[in-house]
């Protein structure tokens, strides 16, 4: 075992003289030692609760053979973080993560690792960690919240609370309307409830398949998640016993899961479900970690295959809750086969030892193959209380055939055949202003603004933006234009969660559409592109932009362009912009990092 560089021989005794004192006994230096990477911290609700969770998975290792070891990561609330410089250490943080859960299974020789990420940068950095440590993990989300509700029944979410906070600073929204949806819209621990970046590759991790069934959907507040917890246990102690075995023929590694074709998987539910535009820039910046010549154009050429059969708020009032009562994530996938034969790679393997299309067959809820169990995880239903507490809603329901829905799970989850739309959720358009591409979350654009022309409103800063939007500077039909935001520019690459919600909150969602070289909330939806490359601050056209220049958006024909001649553009100088990080963290992050095309990774 790796691990018996530090435990066994004599030049070891020093080293087992401290795992003493870690309390580990004498029978367990001959046992795997598994890391139990929680990223648990209070002050994001999404991970409140890993504590609790991180010490049950720990007794269940200890349980299945192994001796656990407990380490943290940090992590960034990006609704905490934004709309202020806090934002700029979101996506610089997955960078941070990455090299801190490295840094951990290396200095320790640990033999094999279970993550229990949640939020936005976690996942995809204890990803870039896993494929480039390249040890058996498996991963096991602390789960998504219960979606908030008013006094009247009526959904609400993080994004709810944007929306009517730019609507109150407007003068359109009561403050007392505004306090009721600040107070109901969070209700539980566990991922923003909508199909936001967390949800997103929580749910990704089930396709590509280094998550379980029903990673990405049981709710957080759900007492199953500990049968979830007691199964990716089992199943680490396993594949680390089989790794070590000489004869054994089960040997799946994270580069041996994480592959062109289980990218192409995980791109595919991203596109069948309309998840966020972020999904983008982190499957990149995985696929670069495990060796993979993976582009944005790849996404394009399955979008044109992949229907939209799945959409989620903030694309509609749908919630993760009502996605796991119809199915899951392989009840998506199922549609998929059906509907799209081949498009699957189905031969791909899992973590649960079986390949992807066999473990389709056992929890796709429409599959006359479907396991009993499936059947009762899918069952799991919101509590309906107020709580930070995970695993603490006993579930009542034995099957999904008692449940009575208040939705039909034909229409949260269609069949191809009633998709939203023939191609996927998501587009990469190109164009004049964005030759490396620029990303669009299709699903989430209104029918009359998925071709647009109209005048650019420039600003050099997301907060700029939000100013120049809730005080009446855009008017309906023209195009935002947010630049020096992207990853080096920020530096950091911002969310315009806050621009995006004030469009919607001054009810311009339906007239302006907004580009920038930074990036967009899970939660946001409207005609927001994002992620323009090369981005201003590397020199990209995008900073030659004026206003009052005529900005051409064509979502369908996957074009972006300015209303300029080819010499015009050339011509134009980017006018200086000076950033004002000159030390610490985000300095270094600054000078290290890429466009948003290359997934936004550092390069030295």
């Amino acid at each position: 075992m790796r691990s018996d560089t530090i435990k066994l021989g004599d030049a070891r005794a020093p080293h087992r003289s401290l795992l003493r004192a870690c309390g580990i006994h004498e029978n367990d230096f001959h046992k795997p030692f598994i890391a139990v990477v929680s990223s648990h911290v209070d002050v994001i609700p999404g991970h409140v609760h890993l504590n609790d969770a991180a010490q049950f998975v720990k007794k269940c290792v200890s349980e299945a053979g192994g001796v656990p070891f407990i380490f943290n990561t940090i992590g960034v609330c990006d609704g905490i973080a934004m709309g202020h410089s806090g934002m700029k250490y979101s996506l610089a943080s997955r960078e941070i993560i990455a090299d801190s859960v490295e840094t951990m299974l290396q200095a320790h020789q640990f033999d094999g690792m279970i993550c229990l990420p949640n939020c936005d940068k976690v996942t995809p950095g204890m990803l870039m960690a896993a494929v480039r440590c390249n040890i058996p993990s498996v991963f096991v989300s602390g789960g998504p919240m219960e979606a908030g509700r008013t006094a009247d029944g009526k959904p609400l979410d993080l994004i709810s609370v944007f929306s009517q906070s730019a609507a109150k600073i407007n003068g359109k929204l009561s403050a007392e309307e505004l306090l009721e949806t600040e107070r109901h819209a969070c209700p539980t621990c566990g991922s923003c409830s909508g199909m936001f970046t967390a949800n997103s590759m929580n749910c990704l991790c089930e396709a590509i398949g280094i998550a379980l069934p029903g990673n990405g959907t049981v709710l957080a507040t759900s007492a199953y998640r500990k049968i979830l917890y007691k199964k990716a246990a089992k199943q680490i102690v396993r594949m680390v016993s089989e790794f070590n075995a000489p004869q054994s023929k089960t040997k799946v590694l994270p580069r041996e899961i994480i592959t062109q074709e289980s990218v192409d998987n995980a791109m595919i539910l991203d596109l069948a479900m309309g998840g966020s535009t972020n999904t983008v820039l982190h499957l990149l910046a995985v696929a670069a970690e495990a060796g993979l010549d993976y582009s944005m154009r790849r996404f394009n050429e399955l979008s044109e295959k992949t229907p939209n059969i799945c959409k989620v708020s903030p694309s509609c009032g749908y919630h993760i809750e009502d996605v796991h009562n119809s199915g899951g994530i392989y009840t998506i996938l199922g549609e998929i086969r059906r509907g799209c034969p081949g498009l699957l790679n189905e031969n791909v393997p899992t973590v649960s030892g079986k390949k992807l299309g066999k473990v389709i067959d056992e929890y796709d809820l429409r599959s006359p193959k479907v396991l009993g169990e499936a059947r009762k995880m899918y069952a799991v239903t919101p509590g309906g209380n107020r709580t930070a507490k995970g695993m603490s809603v006993k579930q009542m329901v034995t099957k999904t055939a008692d449940l009575k829905l208040p939705f039909d799970p034909a229409d949260c989850i269609r069949p191809c055949g009633k998709a939203y739309s023939p191609t996927g959720g998501l587009a990469i358009l190109y164009g004049n202003f964005a030759p490396k591409g620029a990303v669009v979350k299709t699903a989430g654009v209104l029918p009359e603004m998925l071709k647009h022309s109209g005048p650019a409103v420039i600003f050099d800063s997301e907060p700029e933006a939000y100013i120049g939007i809730t005080s009446g500077k855009v008017k309906a039909g023209d195009v935002v234009i947010v630049r020096f935001e992207g990853p080096k520019g920020g530096p950091g690459m911002q969310e315009m969660l806050g621009p995006t919600a004030a469009i919607k909150g001054v009810k311009l969602d339906d007239s302006v559409a907004l580009i920038t070289d930074g990036r967009f909330s899970g939660g946001t939806a409207g005609a927001c592109i994002g992620h323009v490359s090369p981005e201003a601050a590397a020199g990209g056209p995008i900073g030659k932009l004026r206003d009052g220049d005529i900005i051409e958006i064509d979502i369908p024909n996957r074009t972006l362009n300015v209303k300029l001649s080819e010499e015009e553009l050339q011509n134009r100088q980017i006018p200086p912009h000076e950033s004002p990080v000159k030390t610490g963290y985000l300095a270094k992050y600054k000078a290290l990092a890429t466009s948003a095309d290359t997934g936004g990774v550092l390069k030295w």
